[in-house]
């Protein structure tokens, strides 16, 4: 399994998903959630910035259902879903992540016709990454 590379401004968000916690940072001047997490707001250059908890629940912005060639340790768990994920209380926020039948299911848990863009999801996770799960199965 691919593992995420993990950078000095990125650390915290592992360390508190590690936590089961889903947090963004933001700024701690102008309040703008940003991600990916950077040293300075792109709003108003700032370099404080704070880690806010967020509800974990979004909707699919959108997605994809890829299929072989892929890379070695995927082309056998295919067709799987990857999807970007609006949050619900950071809409500028999007991250990528998969849609699995519940917490630390297989990648291809859940049937990709079963995805819809617009579809409500709620954060899980498992050995620290988060996954997503379908709010209304």
């Amino acid at each position: 399994m691919l593992r995420p590379a993990i950078d000095a401004d990125g650390a915290p968000f592992w360390e508190y998903a590690a936590l089961g916690e889903l947090r963004v940072q933001a700024c701690a001047d102008c309040h703008e959630p940003r991600f990916p997490p950077r040293p300075c707001c792109p709003h108003c250059q700032s370099f404080a910035s704070e880690w806010r908890p967020t509800s974990g629940r979004g909707r699919i912005w959108s997605y994809v259902v890829p299929h072989p060639p892929l890379l070695p340790d995927y082309a056998a768990r295919a067709p799987y879903n990857v999807v970007v994920v609006e949050l619900a209380d950071a809409p500028r926020v999007r991250l990528v992540g998969n849609v699995v039948s519940a917490a630390g299911a297989a990648l291809d848990s859940l049937s990709p016709d079963r995805i819809r863009i617009g579809a409500r999801v709620q954060a899980v996770f498992a050995d620290g990454l988060p996954q997503w799960v379908l709010e209304r199965p």
